[in-house]
């Protein structure tokens, strides 16, 4: 397995993974009406989008490639939160590992290489938000040394990590 950046030919993998970590990891969170309407078919355009606006090393999409096949992405960015305390602050906006490779270490990889970009682009710190009760990822995140920075909305906790 390989983490590089994504390009525009990933993005109907990024979608498939998109679509079937939702369905798995939001399964009892979020509406299972919501999550069996998910199709990757609908979400390429949206991920052709993100990666054609690929700016490195600021922004940007890397995945997690095990055999000419997407088994995760993280997506990076500038925080775009409206606080003075996002100012400065890279963001991830998504994080997803098919479930087949859950616990597999492809999480791990892939953050870890979110974490070297985002100091790389110059950002001293970083964030992301997640769905209060998702406690599985609450607790990768915790252990990946990311912690609840006191912010929220509708459901989500913000998270942050020190990068330097």
């Amino acid at each position: 397995m390989q983490v590089r950046q994504a390009g525009v030919a990933d993005a109907e993998g990024i979608a498939r993974v998109h679509v079937l970590s939702s369905q798995a990891g939001y399964r009892g969170l979020l509406p299972q009406s919501l999550l069996d309407g998910l199709r990757p078919a609908h979400r390429v355009s949206r991920w052709t989008a993100t990666v054609r606006q690929t700016s490195w090393p600021g922004r940007g999409v890397l995945v997690a490639d095990d055999a000419d096949a997407i088994v995760g992405f993280v997506d990076l960015r500038p925080a775009e939160d409206d606080d003075p305390d996002a100012v400065g602050v890279g963001e991830i906006t998504g994080f997803y590992v098919l479930p087949a490779a859950w616990r597999q270490g492809v999480g791990r990889h892939l953050m870890a290489a979110a974490v070297r970009g985002l100091h790389a682009a110059g950002y001293m710190s970083a964030m992301l938000w997640v769905l209060e009760a998702n406690t599985r990822a609450v607790r990768f995140y915790s252990q990946l040394g990311w912690e609840p920075d006191g912010s929220s909305r509708d459901r989500l906790v913000r998270y942050r990590r020190n990068l330097g």
